[in-house]
């Protein structure tokens, strides 16, 4: 969902949930879905009825990659553990025991590098990338920086 909160943030006007989902190669339904969160969150708006759609609600600079994490529902930041879980044998306790160690310390590290990084940022990292590659960058929102 960054990648479609940087977009709507320079876009001109707000983005429909067809529009994101055909950016993102998903069905609509599956966007106004995550949507709801970021707009549960405060981050996003949207309007109904014709040239209505998603539209940043925010301040970029106060919004960090972790907050759209928790908006979206990012429980576990890892896919990786126990694949089974035998109490009785010493070596399994072990290993798990070392993986469960190293992934909390690779969890906190990550959050907190996330809760670092804001949205403004990002924005202008886009916006250097573009003046450096030549591209042409669309005009930001009036009350956005």
């Amino acid at each position: 969902m960054l990648h479609v909160l940087l977009h709507m943030a320079r876009h001109a006007s707000p983005m429909t949930s067809e529009q994101i989902a055909a950016m993102l190669r998903t069905n609509a339904v599956v966007v106004r879905r995550t949507m709801a969160g970021l707009r549960d969150a405060g981050y996003v708006s949207a309007t109904r009825g014709h040239g209505g759609g998603w539209e940043i609600a925010c301040d970029l600079d106060q919004v960090s990659l972790l907050d759209v994490h928790r908006a979206v529902g990012g429980n576990r930041l890892f896919a990786l553990g126990h694949e089974h879980d035998n109490p009785d044998c010493g070596v399994e306790r072990v290993v798990n025991a070392a993986i469960d160690d190293a992934l909390q310390q690779a969890e906190a590290l990550l959050l907190a590098r996330l809760g670092e990084v804001s949205l403004a940022d990002l924005a202008a990292d886009f916006d250097a990338l573009c003046e450096s590659g030549g591209w042409k960058r669309r005009t930001a929102r009036a009350h956005l920086p």
